[in-house]
Order: structure tokens, then C-alpha cells, then sequence
């Protein structure tokens, strides 16, 4: 930050300025950390086990939502960035000191929190899930990683002259062994004067603490936009080196649709290079392994 010279005139302002004349919320910044996992199931002997997207979940071991669970994550410092909290936290809880790491949204519906006027800094994190080890913080019980499904309802459509509204809902599955946990949060879209407005309203939440069901859905839509712009977002949840095979599934994991093998790979080319080695892949087949293109990375 650039040094501010401050006048006398200035300095005997600020001695008289009450900062308790206004109100001050606490920040935190609140994490939707994503990662591929693996099912545990093979559909058969020759296919390796099937991918899901999977989001990290913290299970509350204190007022307020006690026993509910919630995102990663926690205060801002006196300090400290709100980026920089959000790499604290992250590390904290998973070890992890470098990933992905995007701010998507800011949190700040009154009554959000119990505990009072709290804004949270939402970011979207996407890390390798085989580098973390988990930890959860000093007010949780456990952390573990769900399983995340969406699916969305187009519910109402209106277009007057000079606006419109589209209402859809969004339902959200979280599973863990034998932990389901569910939510469904509205959206509505208004459009006044070629402007675009949209909120969110939590219908139902089922075991997921705060507002934080919307915070998930919200992430995820923020993950799936950014990989059908163009994809690269997709690298921060691949391993150092992997197959064409893998890249792919990751990709239509997040986007649930199947890709055309060949325009996927035409698309893809100019940001991956040969590793030189090769493994043996699905099916058992010799598969060549490949990592990021760096170059194409950093222009």
C-alpha cells in the first residue's frame, strides 16, 4: 500500500473522529474448498473406480449450529487481508499452503448468524484431495469430504415490456458414508432496463449450518461457469501429471453432460504437453501421462 501523508489539519480531525459513532460488523471469510474423489466402486474388473465432485464439510462441535455442518473457515484478524485468512484457514484445515483460490461473493443478509452482525467473504478453492490431510478447527468436531449433487428446476418465467423474472429452484445433495444432508434454496433473476438482479432465498436446509447452503450452491455454479468458459479453472483439481482420460472425466463431472472425445482434446491441446511416460490407464491400456502447459498458463 502506498504511504499516506497525513496533514496536521488531518491528524486533529482524526483525533476527534469516533469510530463507535457507527456500527461494525465481524468478517470472516468462508470457504466451498472442491476436490475430485474417488467412489470406491468400479462399474467392472477392468474400469478404474468412478470420480465424483466432492466439497469439504466441517462438522460444528459448538454454538450456534451445533452438531450441524458448515464450510471451512473463520474471523479475519486484526491485520490481515481477507485473502490472507482464507490461506490461514485453508492450511489449517486441510494443510494445504498453496491452491486455487477466488473470492465469488459476500454474505451479508441480516440474521445470517445468531451471534450478530457477522459478513462473510465467500471463496471457491480447489485443491488435489490426495495432498490434503484434514483437521478441523478449535470449534469443530470433524472434517470430511461430501459427495455434492445439484439439480435444477426452471419453476416460472414472466416478460413484461420492459422486464422480466425467471424463477428457478436449486436442490442440493451432501453425502458422507451415512450422512445425507439436503437443501433447497430459490433463485430469481430480474431484469429491469437490460439490468440483471439475483437473489436467493433458502427454502429448506437440512443439516447445513448458517447460510451456507446457498453459499455451496452458489460456489458451485461459480466452478461450473468458469470451466465452460474455458476449462483451465478444472487443472487446480488434477494431480501433477495425469491422462487425457482423467482431465476429461473431471471436466464432465463438474458439468454433468458427456463430451465429445475429439472436440475435447482439440480444445484442450494448447494448454497440456506430453510427460513422456506412460501408465497403464482405463481398461488397463497404456495411457501417455501429461501435465499443464505452462506457457499457456502464464501470458
Amino acid at each position: 500500500m502506498i504511504p499516506y501523508n497525513i496533514s496536521e489539519e488531518e491528524k486533529e480531525y482524526l483525533k476527534g473522529y469516533d469510530p463507535s459513532k457507527y456500527d461494525r460488523p465481524s468478517l470472516t471469510a468462508d470457504m466451498a474448498v472442491f476436490a475430485i474423489l474417488n467412489d470406491g466402486e468400479a462399474v467392472n474388473c477392468r474400469k478404474d473406480p468412478a470420480q465424483r465432485l466432492g466439497i469439504l464439510l466441517i462438522r460444528r462441535g459448538g454454538f450456534p449450529y451445533k452438531g450441524y455442518y458448515a464450510l471451512p473457515g473463520g474471523f479475519a484478524m486484526q491485520g490481515e487481508t481477507i485473502e490472507e485468512t482464507a490461506l490461514r484457514e485453508l492450511k489449517e484445515e486441510t494443510s494445504v499452503d498453496s491452491a486455487f483460490l477466488e473470492s465469488f461473493g459476500m454474505f451479508s443478509a441480516p440474521g445470517r448468524d445468531p451471534r450478530g452482525w457477522i459478513v462473510s467473504q465467500a471463496f471457491l478453492a480447489l485443491v488435489d484431495a490426495d495432498k490434503c490431510s484434514l483437521s478441523a478447527g478449535s470449534d469443530a468436531k470433524e472434517a470430511a469430504w461430501f459427495f455434492i449433487d445439484v439439480e435444477r428446476e426452471e419453476r416460472k418465467k414472466t416478460v413484461n415490456r420492459d422486464s422480466a423474472s425467471l424463477k428457478a429452484r436449486l436442490k442440493l445433495w451432501l453425502e458422507h458414508e451415512k450422512t445425507v444432508l439436503s437443501a433447497v434454496v430459490e433463485e430469481t433473476r430480474e431484469f429491469r432496463m437490460h439490468h440483471e438482479k439475483t437473489t436467493y432465498k433458502i427454502i429448506k436446509s437440512d443439516g447445513i449450518a448458517f447460510d451456507h447452503a446457498e453459499i455451496i450452491l452458489r460456489a458451485f455454479q461459480a466452478l461450473c461457469d468458469r470451466t465452460e468458459q474455458s476449462g483451465r479453472i478444472v487443472f487446480d483439481l488434477m494431480p501433477e501429471t495425469f491422462t487425457l482420460y482423467s482431465l476429461q472425466e473431471a471436466h464432465e463431472i463438474i458439468l454433468g453432460e458427456k463430451l465429445l472425445t475429439p472436440n475435447f482434446r482439440r480444445k484442450i491441446a494448447p494448454f497440456v504437453e506430453e510427460t513422456g511416460v506412460t501408465v497403464t490407464g482405463t481398461g488397463h491400456r497404456p495411457a501417455m501421462l501429461f501435465r499443464r502447459k505452462l506457457d499457456a498458463f502464464y501470458m
